[in-house]
């Protein structure tokens, strides 16, 4: 390192905030440093480096910075009063806490934020990247923060994005569905359906009805059925002559008012149905489901970050790197 700060004709301690990617230290600078080191050969030791900064800062419960947690969602509050976003924010929280950072929350669609004035706020507040939540309508960042994302680090949970390919962690989509169908079988059920908004499904690029096809190659053709991919709200009739014509005997979804809509259908077509959640919620325990382990999914959105930050990345990378959460099975309670 003092090799490195001499050819840079910078101090030791510029050095080691200059490969931490620590804002205080200025871009002509940085790359200046970056290049000595380039040419000297040199390799920063990520574990030494994190116990350096561990130590420096006087332990995990002094935070060193703050990151930023970006809300995606059209709702403002939707940190706090939607089903599912809420549960990553909190693993989010959790993990940037253990590591020594500070949360500072922001919401995508400020009508008044220019890319200007987002790149000028998180320089002025020193923060060197996010995690992006709550993109639950559509998986492109909005234009006005693509600058930011160009040229700071950020991570995205819950769905993959394209047009730029940022890093993500979510729950394998996949193997939601795929594990649901093999548990309904070992239940007992014989004819498995699919109920979900085509909007959704289109969201994680299909894989909840790839993980549904896939479960469905374990049972003969003749119980094989069409899935209901509905658009909109006006879809009771076409959903209650889909129940009469696929005759399932359980149901995956990711609504609790499909229970509704059974009943109401099963007026003019009596038949017994049973649920599954493709994403099981403790405020519905007499539902079996699949546990998506959101909260699991914002630990790793942090994780991944941090190491970003950790080797100097910055903007969006040229291969984009995933991290999957296994999904697990929940009985329903009784």
């Amino acid at each position: 390192m003092a090799d490195v700060a001499k050819a840079a004709s910078v101090s030791k301690n510029a050095v080691s905030l200059a490969l931490r990617g620590d804002p205080q230290i200025s871009e002509s600078t940085r790359r200046r440093i970056e290049e000595a080191a380039k040419k000297l050969g040199y390799r920063r030791n990520p574990v030494v480096g994190e116990l350096m900064a561990r130590l420096h800062s006087g332990g995990p419960k002094r935070f060193r910075s703050s990151i930023a947690l970006v809300n995606a969602h059209s709702d403002k509050l939707a940190f706090r009063r939607h089903p599912t976003i809420p549960i990553y924010v909190e693993g989010c929280r959790r993990r940037a806490e253990e590591l020594g950072y500070r949360i500072d929350e922001f919401w995508l669609n400020e009508p008044t934020f220019t890319p200007e004035r987002w790149i000028k706020i998180f320089k002025a507040r020193g923060i060197p990247g996010g995690v992006i939540v709550g993109l639950m309508n559509e998986n492109r960042i909005q234009q006005n923060f693509l600058p930011v994302v160009e040229q700071m680090p950020f991570v995205v949970t819950g769905v993959r994005t394209r047009d730029p390919a940022l890093p993500f962690a979510c729950v394998d989509h996949h193997m939601v569905a795929l594990h649901a169908f093999e548990k309904s079988l070992q239940l007992g059920y014989k004819r498995p359906g699919l109920v979900l908004d085509e909007s959704i499904d289109a969201l994680v690029e299909h894989r909840f009805t790839a993980g549904y096809r896939t479960g469905q190659q374990l049972v003969p053709n003749s119980r094989r059925l069409k899935p209901y991919l509905f658009t909109g709200k006006n879809h009771m009739p076409t959903f209650s002559s889909w129940l009469c014509a696929q005759r399932p005997d359980v149901i995956f979804t990711l609504y609790n008012e499909t229970r509704a809509w059974i009943q109401k259908s099963s007026a003019e077509h009596p038949q017994k149905v049973e649920l599954i959640q493709y994403e099981w919620r403790a405020s519905h325990p007499g539902i079996a489901g699949i546990n998506q382990h959101n909260d699991l999914a914002g630990q790793a959105a942090v994780d991944m970050l941090v190491g970003m930050l950790h080797r100097g990345e910055r903007g969006v990378p040229e291969f984009s790197r995933a991290t999957l959460i296994n999904p697990t099975w929940v009985d329903a309670k009784k």
